[in-house]
């Protein structure tokens, strides 16, 4: 006849097996669905009201882009855009992204060309650019596409939200879309008098959290089979003695 205790044993270790399972599970899920990211990085997260900023958008992980709409929105009375540094054309740049020479003609566009156009509006900057020719090569791998400068002229959160479409090669007159992810760091400006320094908090790569956790229900596991297995002895005396 099983003991309750044996049994108790058996369905604790399978909870723990199965919860294991489960976060390499999500994490594997979460690693594959933001492979390709496009980020708007800060200089500052807490920047000086009379200081100026610069957010760099770059993309990361990137396979056969041909194509980027990305739109840039911000707090206008908080940040006033003062330059845009475009790092499109790769021939030119080692971290660039798209390959071919600008063009901003848009009825003289020709094999090899990047057409781009840019919108600058009161808290928002659009940035269209399109690679052309089918002997143009397509981008892979990670990169910078702008660097935007700002001049700090109040206090607050800045409010950068950033929006991405990203095209692949086309194929005929159809050109496909690529899944990807849009970050944006997230900027309070302060008073000129103020402190931006901030406690910095350690970040820990995915794999290094998943490792804890595994650690944390092997160890818990290893645990609870050696409690049980001194129930069982206590529970085997007690039996030997009451026979």
């Amino acid at each position: 006849m099983t003991s309750p205790i044996k049994l108790k044993s058996k369905k604790t270790m399978a909870l723990l097996v199965c919860a294991v399972f489960f976060f390499c599970f999500i994490y594997t899920v979460s690693a594959q669905s933001s492979n390709t990211v496009v980020n708007a990085a800060a200089s500052t997260t807490q920047p000086k009201v009379g200081s100026t900023l610069t957010v760099t958008i770059t993309i990361s992980n990137v396979q056969n882009l041909f194509g980027i709409d990305a739109t840039l929105q911000w707090n206008s009375s908080i940040l006033a855009l003062s330059n845009v540094n475009l790092n499109l054309w790769k021939d030119s740049h080692t971290n660039g992204v798209l390959y071919g020479s600008i063009n901003t003609d848009s009825n003289n566009i020709k094999p090899g060309d990047i057409y781009v156009n840019e919108t600058k509006l009161s808290g928002s900057y659009e940035l269209v650019a399109q690679s052309f020719g089918q002997n143009t090569n397509s981008f892979n791998g990670t990169g910078t596409i702008a660097t935007l400068t700002f001049n700090v002229i109040s206090s607050g959160p800045a409010g950068l939200s950033l929006q991405t479409d990203l095209a692949d090669r086309s194929v005929g007159t159809t050109a496909g879309f690529i899944d990807h992810q849009d970050t944006a760091a997230s900027v309070t400006a302060v008073a000129s008098g103020s402190s931006s320094n901030t406690p910095s908090v350690p970040e820990f790569p995915s794999i290094t959290i998943m490792t804890v956790v595994i650690a944390i229900a092997v160890a818990g596991i290893v645990l609870v089979t050696k409690k049980l297995s001194k129930n069982r002895i206590l529970f085997k005396n007690t039996v030997l003695t009451v026979n």
